[in-house]
This record gives C-alpha cells, sequence and structure tokens, in this order.
C-alpha cells in the first residue's frame, strides 16, 4: 500500500462527510458475523443483487446445520441450495474449496484464528484460498472483524474514480490506493455509503449529478445534468443483515 497522503486522507474525510449528511450513519449490528460466514456471503453475493444472495445464504443455513455439515455436503447439492444467487457452480465450487482449506486446518472447521492476526497478512492467508479474491477477503475484515478497511466493489471503484479521489483502472488497484489513506474509523461509513451512492446516484450510464451530495466536490467531466429519473431504494446490504 501507498504511503500515507494528508491530502488525500482529507479529501476522504470531507467525502465521507458529505455521505454522512446525506445517509445518514449506516446501520450496523451489535453482534458482527463470523468470519467464515461472512466469507461465504460474500462469494454468494458475487455479481448478484444482495436480496438474491441473502435468499442463498438463508437456503444454506436452514438445510446445513453447521460448517462441518455443509463441508460433507456434495459441490452439486450446494450448486442447487445456492441457485438463487445464480452462478451456482462457480460459487459452490468456491465455497467448497474454502471448507475444504480450513478443514486441513484443524478438527473445527472456523477461521477464529485470524482473529489475531494484522490486516495484510489476513489478506494473504484468505486470497490464498482457491476462488478467494481481495474484495471477498477485506469484506471478511470489515465486516466481521471489525478492521478499519474498505472493500472495493464494482460501485465503490466507479465512484471513487468519477470523484477523482483515485487513478485506476481495477478495483483491487483502488483498494491498494485508497486503504492506507483513511482516516481512523471511517470504512464502513465510507464503503456503505459509496455502494448506495454508486446504487442510486452515480449509476454506470446515467448517473444522477443534480441531486448527488458530492456535486460540487466531484471531478466527473462527463455529469448528466438532466433531470434525474426517479429510483427505487436500494439500500439493503447483505453483511450488515447476516
Amino acid at each position: 500500500m501507498n504511503k500515507k497522503s494528508p491530502t488525500l486522507k482529507k479529501k476522504n474525510r470531507q467525502v465521507n462527510h458529505l455521505l454522512v449528511n446525506h445517509y445518514g450513519i449506516p446501520f450496523r449490528p451489535k453482534k458482527l458475523p463470523n468470519p467464515a460466514d461472512a466469507l461465504i456471503a460474500t462469494i454468494l453475493s458475487q455479481n448478484t443483487n444482495d436480496n438474491n444472495s441473502y435468499k442463498a445464504y438463508l437456503n444454506l443455513k436452514r438445510r446445513y446445520k453447521s460448517l462441518d455439515k455443509l463441508a460433507e455436503a456434495p459441490r452439486r447439492e450446494i450448486e442447487n441450495t445456492i441457485k438463487v444467487a445464480g452462478l451456482g457452480k462457480q460459487k459452490s465450487t468456491a465455497i467448497k474449496a474454502f471448507l475444504s482449506t480450513i478443514k486441513k486446518r484443524g478438527d473445527n472447521i472456523n477461521l477464529n484464528y485470524i482473529k489475531k492476526m494484522n490486516d495484510a497478512d489476513i489478506l494473504t492467508e484468505l486470497t490464498s484460498i482457491k476462488g478467494v479474491g481481495v474484495k471477498t477477503a477485506s469484506c471478511v475484515l470489515l465486516f466481521s472483524l471489525d478492521r478499519n478497511v474498505c472493500p472495493v466493489d464494482t460501485h465503490v471503484h466507479r465512484t471513487l474514480n468519477r470523484i477523482g479521489i483515485v487513478k485506476t483502472k481495477t478495483p483491487d488497484k483502488t483498494f491498494a490506493q485508497i486503504n492506507n489513506q483513511l482516516a481512523d474509523g471511517i470504512a464502513h461509513q465510507f464503503h456503505t455509503n459509496l455502494i448506495k451512492l454508486g446504487r442510486e446516484i452515480c449509476k454506470p450510464s446515467t448517473p444522477s449529478c443534480t441531486i448527488c451530495p458530492l456535486l460540487k466536490v466531484c471531478s466527473f467531466k462527463k455529469k448528466n445534468l438532466n433531470k434525474p429519473l426517479i429510483t427505487k431504494n436500494n439500500s439493503f446490504l447483505l453483511l450488515d443483515s447476516i
């Protein structure tokens, strides 16, 4: 990660302040999910909306009462159980690979051992598992372990580039640049509200710039200043709901 930049850190704080003023401080459950559940839920969330991935997650929980039972299940059975989330073969393969890897470490299937590790070591540890990328690992850090780490999905990547905080080609490169530049304790607010912004206002093709809380600080050159389309509230977040 890059050395800290006072200017970039200040802009992140400013953007976070404007987003909190607009959206408020995001809901967060008092009891955070365990790391293994957070990782599996994040796998389910790939390339689908949070409502469908939540349904798939609940299907797994209802059918398999423990991670050990899930680990024993045939991959095809898991695929059928999570089909509502789409990409069932890919996701069931990733879940099986994760559980198989963790099972080799001991009798109990869990990720509790990572709680004492630092952020960089956790990222290295989790991304060494087949099917687990930087975004999935960073979601475990934020949503389960309460680390000050901002996962970067397509929404966060797009909005940060448009705002002008980064100039990067991929979400992983955005992650590398942004995560040494966050003010203490803002990661959950910053991540969650950027996702809301990307879903409801800063959309890929027709952003509603006239109602954007970041309009005055945004560097996006192709602003859409037409009357905004009416959009539905799209604030449900899987990892704050499991």
